[in-house]
């Protein structure tokens, strides 16, 4: 029985999704004014880790993640770089794609842009305006918060305690400090489209209750974000889409703590934000997510070079057993020994842990407890069996490569079949030595010719033979 904590109700509750197998998964993605920094990815790493988890208990996920190409931010990029604000967002749309492939980040089934939902967008508005939840003052329409009776039920807020602050935008035409913006009323020089209202664009919150409801309907079963945008993002989405709709929203919310880099709050002032593809330069994807994963994606999470350097010396375990598992299938070695090992505890308690909230801390402590027992195995037991070795695998497979995504047993293949090649070469290069001392020079010169074309080079001096690989 999967748990999940549920942000509305603020309890775990059992997963029920609206109609099984099938679940409808959004996730609030980038604004693209620049790189997306280490905070971000931390929300996007463990939305991807609990989609994978749901595919791997056996449900078809419809995973939608927006992207927001029209924005306050990207039109004051446009202007401080003297550029169009859609070649601001194709940019930085184009490197969010780029960024999200090296962190192994599985694809979405969609990612709606909110320039592409202008006439959802609109058609909401007007909806939220017949029924007096908006009003247009002078072409900007802004949502009436307080017809919504269930306003803060999400942030747990209410509406007599709110007060105008720094993440609610102060506006004189505002009936009350609280409302907040549809449509806004175009600029000299910015962006916009036609409306009923007048040239214009959308407010950020109707973005994603239009997108969301276009590509996964008007109740679905997960919303997941960064826990910065419970209010007011979130808050807004249910206000504006429980009112346009008159039905439920989202069934459950997750949402991700707050990254601290070295025990301090992400800032400007501090120049520590890093951006994850500064952080990729340094360490492998599969270190950041581990890192990630070895923290309960709830909690708040210290981000460190000594984070990141232990999680690369615990994938080092992980990939030399797989390196192991890979050179024993290719031996293929029928007969022999098969160590007892209770697969299916290891298999149980991983579920068990997942199961819990997606406790993902829980599941990597399964994974490693495991890696030391089949090497304790291996160490134990001599003639092992290819049986041992491919259930080894597929459990790895399933779960630190399936679930995790901190393990590619293709790229260990790759690594392992360039160490053999590599290994071939400098042999080649031992037998040319041999043939030069007894001056076999035919032999010499052919071993040299044949490497050469191939695409290897061989470089003799006085220390000895080096070699470089060419591109053929």
């Amino acid at each position: 029985m999967l748990l999940i904590y549920n942000t509305l109700t603020r309890t775990k509750e059992e997963f029920n999704p609206i109609n099984p197998p099938n679940v409808k998964m959004y996730v609030c993605g980038p604004t693209v004014y620049d790189y997306f920094h280490i905070g971000n990815a931390r929300s996007f790493i463990m939305s991807d880790i609990i989609r994978r988890y749901l595919e791997y208990k056996g449900y078809e996920v419809k995973f939608v993640m927006n992207l927001t190409d029209v924005d306050d931010k990207i039109i004051k990029k446009s202007i401080d770089q003297k550029r169009d604000a859609k070649s601001v967002a194709e940019d930085y749309s184009k490197a969010f794609f780029e960024d999200i492939q090296k962190l192994k980040i599985k694809p979405a089934n969609d990612y709606p842009k909110a320039t592409n939902h202008i006439k959802e967008i609109i058609d909401l508005i007007k909806k939220l305006e017949q029924k007096g939840f908006a009003y247009n003052i002078d072409g900007n329409v802004f949502y009436n918060v307080n017809r919504f009776s269930n306003y803060g039920k999400l942030s747990g807020k209410k509406i007599d305690e709110l007060e105008s602050g720094a993440r609610i935008e102060i506006n004189d035409e505002k009936k009350d400090p609280l409302d907040f913006a549809l449509w806004k009323k175009a600029k000299e020089g910015e962006p916009f489209w036609e409306s009923p209202w007048g040239k214009g664009r959308p407010g950020w919150h109707i973005e994603c209750s239009a997108m969301s409801c276009k590509h996964l309907g008007e109740t679905f079963d997960i919303h997941a974000g960064g826990n910065d945008l419970i209010f007011p993002h979130h808050e807004n989405e249910i206000a504006q889409s429980e009112a346009a709709t008159g039905k439920k929203f989202v069934n459950y919310w997750i949402h991700f703590g707050f990254l601290n880099i070295n025990n301090e709050k992400m800032s400007k002032s501090l120049g520590n934000i890093f951006t994850a593809r500064d952080i990729l330069k340094i360490y492998s994807a599969e270190a950041v997510r581990l890192a990630f994963a070895q923290t309960h994606y709830a909690g708040p999470l210290n981000f460190s070079d000594e984070l990141l350097s232990s999680a690369e010396k615990g994938l080092e375990k992980l990939k030399n057993l797989a390196e192991k598992i890979e050179e024993e299938i290719k031996e293929n070695r029928q007969e022999g020994i098969v160590p007892k090992l209770d697969f299916e505890k290891y298999k149980n308690n991983f579920g068990t842990a997942m199961d819990d909230d997606f406790n993902s801390p829980q599941a990597c402590a399964v994974i490693f407890d495991f890696v030391r027992d089949v090497n304790r195995a291996i160490a134990e037991n001599e003639n092992i069996s290819l049986k041992f070795y491919l259930s080894v695998k597929e459990f790895l497979q399933n779960t630190a490569e399936g679930v995790l995504g901190i393990l590619d047993f293709s790229e260990t293949a790759n690594q392992s079949n360039g160490a053999l090649e590599n290994d071939l070469i400098e042999l080649l290069i031992k037998l040319r030595q041999d043939a030069k001392l007894e001056k076999n020079y035919v032999l010499s010169d052919k071993i040299r010719n044949e490497l050469k074309n191939i695409g290897i080079e061989l470089q003799d001096s006085k220390s000895g033979t080096t070699y470089k690989k060419n591109k053929k």
